[in-house]
């Protein structure tokens, strides 16, 4: 069966879904040890939250970029991501969801959260032929993603050097499984998902 080109495919279960970012062991730490993320984090700076594991792997090199070297599992409520798309405009152009620049740059000027289709990754990084969502989380919305929409923290970091060892070595590693994730008609036109 055909992947859509522009699909939301997460680990999720009935009340939240998992999305990973990956930070220097300064953020990590302290957000690990209070449960939620605490400076140095930064509330005024963009968050990217990216559904697709290997697309984090992608981006951050499998836990080996400098200022990615943690990897967390971020798992949010369901209600607080739609909520988040809700609010989301695209990062870039596009005719099929906008009338023309003006209205897009109008509904990117006046949304706190980006939305991007990135292609996704293979294990090894190559592209394939359908998009991988990006979320990036700014101005207002940082707030309730901090102190809302998270509902759970969870290093991953060693599990991701174990399965870059064992792809390293030739193997094929037993990486999270991630479905379809059926958003609300209104929340998936918004954001131009396809199912």
């Amino acid at each position: 069966m055909r992947t859509p080109k522009r699909q939301v495919r997460a680990v999720h279960d009935a009340d939240t879904l998992t999305v990973y970012q990956a930070y220097p062991p300064a953020i990590a730490d302290a957000a690990l040890r209070a449960g939620r993320f605490v400076p140095p984090f930064k509330r005024e700076r963009m968050t990217w939250v990216k559904p697709s594991f290997c697309w984090m792997m992608y981006r951050c090199g499998w836990a080996t970029k400098p200022g990615q070297e943690r990897v967390l599992a971020v798992r949010m409520s369901r209600s607080g991501f739609e909520q988040a798309l809700g609010l989301a405009a695209l990062s870039h152009f596009d005719r099929s969801l906008y009338d023309d620049a003006a209205a897009w740059a109008e509904r990117k000027a006046s949304s706190p959260v980006r939305v991007q289709w990135d292609p996704e990754r293979t294990p090894a990084g190559g592209a394939l032929e359908y998009r991988s969502l990006q979320v990036g989380i700014g101005g207002v919305a940082v707030d309730a993603y901090v102190d809302e929409w998270v509902v759970g923290l969870t290093d991953v970091t060693d599990q991701v050097r174990a399965w870059r060892a064992e792809l390293t070595a030739g193997g094929s590693p037993e990486l999270p499984r991630e479905t379809p994730y059926v958003l609300p008609p209104e929340v998936a036109a918004r954001i131009g998902a396809d199912g």
